[in-house]
């Protein structure tokens, strides 16, 4: 797979993907990550990228024409183009799944007021937010979903079972209590079940306390 993020702090994007797990994919050859910075794309003396709100209102907007430049050149015929901006829709698990699944991404990075909508109708395949809140910049998004997406490219963890085994790969389940060793710390005992070697028994107490840990903080993932 290859991630082209489209950006004005190719730093900041890229800073969370060169370490840990998606460090060793992208060294490996799993990954393909590059973070490119939206003004090499600009014209003009100064490299302008934004621009006033046609209409009047506050802040500034990112100019259509490095971006169409940007995902022209970058673009390939297998290419999804993604936007993250605030307005998107909710990136859940199951989006990191099937993304993962495409060859070729292009994460365009919002900032200031975001992009002319002439991007959106002509470019954008999905627009995508990280959260009903907004960031300082568009960059910040992209690092997640791309870190996200990465993982759970075959090769990238060590232990194949991990990503099935965490919080919302089952979609209506959050991940159950972990415990390491010490058995007892400051009078504090790991469950028996998990002790006993009984991987029948663990994994019903696994489901149950998975169940219990839902619905006290996430209920809404729930069906009850």
């Amino acid at each position: 797979m290859r991630i082209d993020i489209v950006t004005l702090f190719p730093e900041i994007a890229l800073a969370p993907l060169s370490e840990s797990i998606i460090k060793r994919a992208r060294e490996a050859g799993i990954a393909e990550i590059e973070a490119h910075q939206l003004r090499d794309w600009a014209t003009g003396k100064h490299r302008k990228t934004d621009e006033y709100l046609c209409g009047g209102g506050q802040g500034m907007l990112l100019k259509p024409e490095p971006i169409f430049a940007a995902v022209e050149e970058l673009k390939k015929e297998s290419t999804t183009v993604l936007l993250m901006t605030p307005q998107g829709k909710p990136f859940k698990q199951a989006d990191a799944m099937r993304l993962s699944k495409e060859e070729h991404l292009i994460i365009l990075c919002g900032h200031y007021e975001g992009v002319d909508h002439r991007v959106i109708e002509e470019l954008v395949d999905e627009e995508i937010s990280i959260g009903d809140y907004v960031l300082t910049n568009g960059a910040i998004a992209a690092a997640v979903v791309t870190d996200a997406i990465t993982r759970l490219l075959p090769g990238a963890l060590n232990d194949a079972r991990s990503p099935v085994d965490e919080s919302f790969s089952n979609p209506n389940m959050l991940e159950s209590p972990a415990y390491t060793k010490p058995n007892l710390f400051r009078g504090m005992q790991v469950p028996e079940v998990l002790l006993s070697g009984d991987h029948g028994k663990i994994e019903a107490w696994k489901k149950e306390n998975a169940l219990q840990r839902t619905r006290k903080n996430r209920p809404d993932l729930t069906d009850e």
